[in-house]
């Protein structure tokens, strides 16, 4: 992937419409659920949480790539393993931890994942989605602010932008 890739889909999520609270919204959401221990179901739940909630779906799905790539993938179901075995009574081995991580690292399709999800338990899956919760909380809300902080910032000045040439062509 080169930089025009990147600046591509850079300008598109500038883009966005909506207003500013739809879209940061939309980010919490993605930045959420992106960072929980649930691979195989992100894009499913963003969409449904972002209906419910009447936030940016596009905005969703787009902070959850952003969050949940294979260069942080492994970090955050480690950290969601360690968290959740602190905070649950269930202790979750980390070679139970590492299955699942293979087989949704080896592009497998959704239902031999969520077989092998299964096959581990409901305590080891609320051991992962307590944990990844809690890590994703404070990566939520500050994804939050900072999406409305800039997605008003850009609607003011294309709104100044936009003053300004209505000025100039009443002035003429």
């Amino acid at each position: 992937m080169n930089r025009r890739f990147f600046r591509y889909y850079y300008l598109r999520f500038l883009r966005l419409q909506g207003n500013p609270g739809e879209i940061a919204r939309g980010v919490a959401i993605g930045t959420f659920i992106g960072i929980t221990p649930t691979i195989p179901l992100h894009t499913v739940l963003i969409l449904l949480v972002t209906v419910m909630l009447r936030a940016s779906k596009v905005a969703g799905i787009v902070a959850s790539y952003v969050v949940s790539n294979p260069f942080t993938f492994f970090i955050q179901y480690y950290l969601s393993w360690r968290i959740g075995n602190w905070l649950m009574p269930y202790d979750l081995s980390w070679e139970q931890v590492h299955s699942i991580m293979a087989v949704i690292s080896g592009h497998s399709d959704l239902t031999t994942t969520l077989t092998a999800i299964s096959k581990l338990g409901w305590q080891a899956a609320s051991v992962m989605v307590v944990g990844g919760s809690v890590l994703a909380l404070p990566f939520t809300m500050a994804s939050y602010l900072y999406a409305l902080t800039f997605f008003r910032r850009l609607r003011r000045k294309r709104q100044q932008r936009i003053n300004k040439i209505i000025d100039s062509y009443e002035n003429n």
